[in-house]
């Protein structure tokens, strides 16, 4: 059931990419162009994502637990580092020149566009890259994500 709620998720997430034009990177790009061509739908995409939140947020918390797991896991602030400017960077550069996050290039994929193959084949080939790197250090590759998860532990929390 965990599974293909996922799935479900997954799904209306892409068809919610689509049907916004978030798929398309002239529409990140002609956000990004504000002395040019300046196109605003983002903006727009954004705004509806910020208050779908904050009203769902405090109905959801209300909850005892989530659907599929024990608690709910509340990130806890973190200061700023080298490792996390460098990677925002890098991702608002790519961002920038491509027009594509991964969620929209993967969602992409199906179009066949040689543009989006090249943006995900460069993307999964990044991902690979800082696997090796990873383990060539004597950690495993999804050290990143389990070392901030550890630290986060204590932050897994039901509201009361």
């Amino acid at each position: 059931m965990k599974a293909l709620s996922f799935i479900a998720i997954g799904a209306l997430f892409s068809t919610g990419l689509v049907l916004s034009g978030m798929t398309q990177p002239e529409r990140i790009i002609g956000f990004l162009d504000v002395s040019g061509d300046f196109d605003p739908t983002l903006l727009w995409v954004m705004v509806g994502a910020v208050l779908t939140h904050g009203i769902s947020y405090r109905w959801i918390m209300k909850r005892p637990s989530p659907f599929f797991a024990p608690s709910f896991e509340i990130p806890e602030n973190k200061p700023l580092d080298a490792r996390l400017i460098v990677g925002s960077a890098l991702f608002g550069v790519g961002w920038g020149l491509a027009g594509y996050c991964p969620g929209p290039a993967l969602t992409s994929v199906f179009t066949f566009d040689t543009e989006t193959l090249t943006f995900v084949a460069g993307m999964i080939l990044g991902m690979v890259l800082f696997a090796a790197r990873q383990l060539a250090r004597g950690r495993p590759p999804h050290a990143a994500v389990s070392s901030w998860a550890q630290a986060d532990s204590r932050s897994h929390c039901s509201p009361t």
